[in-house]
Formats: C-alpha cells, sequence, structure tokens
C-alpha cells in the first residue's frame, strides 16, 4: 500500500486523459480534412488557409496554453479569477458594438484580430469556471446564507445576458448547467437548488408554450431563426392557424429549408450503418446534401458517423467517456475545495457542449451552434477547450502538493 501511495504521488500526468485528449485531435484534423477536401474549390487553397492545417496550428497553440497553465499551482491563478471575469465582461460588451464586434450569419459574436476571429462567449465559460470555484470556496455555514446563492446566480446571470443579446442562445445556455454542478458539489442547500431547478423549469415551460403556441402580438421577441429553431425541433407548422393556402404552402416550403441541415445530419449518421462508407467515401457531405459550410464544425459528429459507422461514433462517445470520468477521478482526488470545483466545472462544461451537439446531430436537441469539443472546427472553441484541459492537468499535479 505504501509504495502505491508513492507511485501515486509521483505522477504528474493523467495518462487516460491525455491519450484521449490526442486521440480526439487526431480524428479531429482527420475528418475536417476529409469534410473540406469535399469541396473541389477548397483543395487549391494555400496550405495556411487549408482548415485542416490551421486545426493543427490552433492544436498546437492550445496545448501550449494548457501546458503554460500547468507551470503554475491553480490556487495561484484562482486569485486573478476576478480579474479575468470582469475582463471578459468587458469584452462581451465590446462584441455588441458595431464597428467592434462582427457580425455572421445575423449574429454578433465575433471579434476580429485579422488573423484570428476571437469569439468572446467561448473564454466566458473558462472564467465563469475560476470566479465560480473562487467564489465558492468558502465555509460551509456561509453558503448557506441565500446572498451567497443569490451572488453566485448573479455572477452567471451577467454574461448569460450579454451572449444572449449577440444572439447566442446555446453558449448563454452552457453557463447555468456549470455553475449548477459548481453550487452543488461546493455544497449550496439542496432545497436552494431544488428551487433554482423548479423556477427555471417553469419558466422555461413558460416561454416555450408563449413562442410555439401564443398569438404573434403575445409572443416574446426571438430572433427568427431561433424560433424556427424551435417550431422544427418540436414539429409545428410555420404558418399561422388562419393562413391561406398561399401563406401556407411558403411557410412549408420555408421549414422543410430550415429543417434540411438537421435531416440531412441525421440520414449522414443512419446510413453509416455499423462501420461506414470509408475515410473520404461520405456522400451526404462530397454531393453537398449535407452542407458544407457546416459539415466540418457544428455537424462533424455525422461526417465521422457517416464515414467510420456506429463503430466509429461509440469510439468517439468512448473517448469523451474516458475524460470525463477522469475529470470526476481527479476532482475526487483533489487537495482542496477549489481544485474539486474547478474540475466540476470543467466536467460540466465539456459534458453539457458533447451533450447538446451529438444530440442535435442525431435530433434529440434543438440546433443551437454548439461545437463538439476538438473535433469542430474553430480556434476559440478549440483553445477553450484546451485551456480546460489544462485546468484538469493542472488539479491533478498538484493534488498532493501541501
Amino acid at each position: 500500500m505504501f509504495e502505491t501511495h508513492l507511485n501515486e504521488r509521483g505522477k504528474q500526468v493523467d495518462i487516460p486523459l491525455v491519450l484521449a485528449i490526442l486521440a480526439l485531435m487526431c480524428i479531429g484534423v482527420t475528418f475536417i480534412f476529409s469534410a473540406a477536401y469535399a469541396n473541389e474549390s477548397a483543395r487549391n487553397l494555400p496550405l495556411f488557409h487549408q482548415l485542416y492545417f490551421r486545426q493543427v496550428l490552433w492544436y498546437t497553440i492550445g496545448v501550449g496554453a494548457a501546458l503554460f497553465l500547468c507551470f503554475v499551482d491553480y490556487r495561484s491563478w484562482a486569485r486573478w479569477s476576478f480579474v479575468g471575469y470582469w475582463l471578459i465582461i468587458i469584452v462581451l460588451l465590446l462584441v455588441l458594438i458595431p464597428g467592434i464586434g462582427v457580425t455572421r450569419f445575423g449574429a454578433r459574436r465575433w471579434i476580429d484580430l485579422g488573423f484570428f476571429q476571437f469569439q468572446p462567449s467561448e473564454f466566458a465559460k473558462i472564467a465563469i469556471i475560476f470566479a465560480q470555484a473562487n467564489f465558492l470556496s468558502r465555509p460551509a455555514e456561509e453558503l448557506r446564507q441565500l446572498r451567497v446563492f443569490l451572488k453566485s446566480l448573479g455572477m452567471t446571470a451577467i454574461p448569460f445576458v450579454f451572449i444572449l443579446l449577440e444572439p447566442d442562445l446555446g453558449s448563454a445556455l452552457v453557463l447555468f448547467p456549470i455553475t449548477f454542478v459548481m453550487m452543488f458539489v461546493a455544497g449550496v442547500p439542496k432545497s436552494f437548488l431544488v428551487k433554482l431547478i423548479g423556477g427555471t423549469s417553469i419558466v422555461i415551460a413558460l416561454l416555450l408554450v408563449d413562442i410555439l403556441f401564443a398569438p404573434p402580438q403575445w409572443q416574446i421577441k426571438l430572433e427568427e431563426y431561433q424560433r424556427h429553431r424551435l417550431l422544427t425541433y418540436f414539429g409545428i407548422s410555420f404558418a399561422p392557424k388562419d393562413a391561406t393556402p398561399e401563406q401556407k404552402k411558403k411557410a412549408d416550403a420555408l421549414q422543410r429549408a430550415k429543417s434540411y441541415n438537421v435531416e440531412q445530419a441525421l440520414i449522414s449518421v443512419g446510413s453509416g450503418g455499423l462501420t461506414g462508407k470509408g475515410w473520404r467515401q461520405g456522400t451526404q457531405y462530397s454531393l453537398g446534401f449535407l452542407p458544407r459550410a457546416v459539415a466540418h464544425n457544428d455537424f462533424i459528429f455525422s461526417v465521422i458517423a457517416e464515414e467510420k459507422g456506429f463503430v466509429g461514433s461509440a469510439f468517439v462517445i468512448v473517448l469523451y467517456t474516458v475524460i470525463l470520468f477522469s475529470g470526476i477521478k481527479i476532482a475526487g482526488q483533489a487537495r482542496d475545495r477549489l481544485g474539486k470545483l474547478l474540475a466540476a466545472g470543467v466536467i460540466a462544461m465539456l459534458f453539457s457542449h458533447v451533450f447538446i451537439n451529438i444530440g442535435m446531430n442525431i435530433r434529440l436537441m434543438p440546433v443551437t451552434g454548439i461545437p463538439l469539443p476538438l473535433l469542430s472546427y474553430g480556434g476559440s472553441s478549440v483553445l477553450c477547450s484546451l485551456i480546460a484541459i489544462g485546468i484538469l492537468q493542472n488539479v491533478y499535479m498538484y493534488r498532493r502538493s501541501y
């Protein structure tokens, strides 16, 4: 037993976690290459403009950021958590200003740095994890106070509102599962958490009833594409009840167009069968049925499922399971509540992303634009995911340092 303890003390790297991360990065590059090269014009682009090459660059930068994070004890990073929190709040405000924030697909979510489209909402998740971990690492008797509970909710509500205004409903909603899990792990009274869940559920139910069934003059104003996504998900016609045959025809055509991506993604997943059609042999994206603009990011799981079938899809889910269980183990081994809360926040963030994105690809969840960690193309998403992994590794490295 004593020798085992010494061996555990000597470990500086969580091997299963690192191997799962490396495997996901290899899979990500491989299938981004496959999805992007289906577009003939993309093959003639210079190397730096190739999506798979850029993804490798983001992986390299992200791994460097994760390693840098590990050089300093997480308690030292946590001392700066509120500085980072308010900095990201300022950046979230800046992105809403025309001329600073870049508008794409009807949303202003990015800041153009020339070489990089910076998406602050991704990094807001990391800021929330650090800030909540620092805030909730307080004596248990303080956590029983209502004002502490409300302050914690308020810390999440501020970036939630700003991200919602971009609008980016998916990223905004991810903030609350992170906060809820961290509150639960910290030891916030269950009565507070039950009331939070109950109140949230009632509000969501009322909002859905209003958005889906209320007359137009009574509906909460959403972006048109957000309302269309909800109507498509619940299978409700776009046409109002008093629509003329011509209006109904137009509404049905619009509904088919809006549901096209997710239907083609579902066909991609199903057509892969047990072992898939083979790498770069997928027909859904190569023939343009699964739009090439989304195949390498939001719907990368569908590309993998079509080319590698159930076996490949299951392997990806196993890799994410290894990461999540490694995170749970790291949280259990953490030397203090701060480390445990940081690990719990990272686990909640990664699980939310994986669950929502894969659920979106198989039509269990509405389309939200949430990326699949380390597999979807995107600099901000990759950096955020690898920094989160760096937090886990940091907690693991310093688990027995006193």
